[in-house]
């Protein structure tokens, strides 16, 4: 697979963020995934969006890359026009920090990452890499 890096900073304009921030994914030329990454902290939550089609396989894995906490990242996979209803949720899987979804439908999906616990609660800081891959 190969991929490419989404700096935060090309993400993001400068300033404070957001409550909630949103950012497209465009896989590079001939490339079936790409690697995210980005730093959010507390109650903040970073949307990802890309297109894709019904039956198609979504496969995504999280890590922590730097932390001022527990590093307690996770991500939801949301359907197209889905009202924060996931068909993966990252917090309440038992690996929850990896997913494998056959895709119910064609659209645009959303990539949520967020923090759990004491992260969030404390308003700490987590730096994450989400690679995402659809075949």
């Amino acid at each position: 697979m190969r991929s490419w890096l989404v700096p935060a900073a090309a993400l993001l304009a400068a300033g404070p963020a957001a409550a909630q921030m949103s950012a497209p994914v465009q896989f590079g030329p001939g490339a079936s995934g790409a690697a995210l990454s980005g730093t959010i902290s507390g109650h903040e939550y970073m949307d990802y969006v890309l297109g894709a089609r019904a039956g198609q396989h979504m496969s995504g894995t999280i890590r922590a890359e730097a932390t001022n906490g527990d590093g307690s990242v996770y991500f939801n996979i949301l359907p197209p026009g889905s009202d924060d209803v996931a068909i993966f949720v990252g917090a309440a899987d038992e690996d929850g920090n990896a997913a494998e979804v056959a895709l119910p439908e064609t659209g645009e999906y959303v990539l949520r990452v967020y923090l759990m616990g004491n992260d969030r609660d404390a308003g700490r800081t987590v730096g994450y890499v989400l690679e995402v891959s659809i075949r």
